[in-house]
């Protein structure tokens, strides 16, 4: 994945997209803060899987900024996150659409023997290893509950 964000970056100077280069220039930033802090802590620099979990928080942060701006009336700022979140998400894996997470939430709560709301982390840590960057967690959460407690 680090290799994509330096060719990306090489790709958007070439063209002279400046909304580009500075968002690829951010995620590099958070990127080398990250393998840094990890470093003081004696770890390895990030995973795949972990630079997904960066990204996606970017684009979380981005999409609460995005509606604070639209809430108080300033468009062309929620235009810059709405511009910023397409470019992250370009980085990510195909996002699942809902009939996809009930699917997935299905074949774990079948395989791992869930039966009730206790085992909720247990489906939840699986789906977050096997699809780190392609569903929104926060919805699946619910999604969970509302499928343990009627299971």
């Amino acid at each position: 994945m680090r290799q994509q964000f330096s060719d990306a970056l090489k790709e958007a100077m070439k063209a002279g997209d400046k909304r580009r280069v500075s968002t690829v220039r951010l995620i590099t930033s958070a990127l080398k803060d990250r393998d840094i802090e990890q470093r003081g802590l004696g770890k390895e620099p990030l995973s795949d899987d972990e630079i997904l979990g960066l990204l996606t928080k970017m684009v979380k942060q981005r999409q609460e900024s995005m509606k604070i701006y639209e809430d108080n009336a300033r468009p062309e700022l929620a235009e810059q996150e709405r511009e910023e979140i397409a470019i992250i998400m370009g980085f990510m894996p195909q996002q699942m659409d809902d009939a996809q997470v009930a699917a997935a939430i299905d074949a774990v709560v079948k395989e791992t023997g869930a039966a009730g709301m206790r085992d909720m982390g247990k489906v939840m840590a699986a789906l977050k290893e096997r699809h780190a960057g392609q569903m929104d967690f926060g919805k699946a959460s619910a999604a969970i509950k509302a499928r343990l407690s009627a299971g």
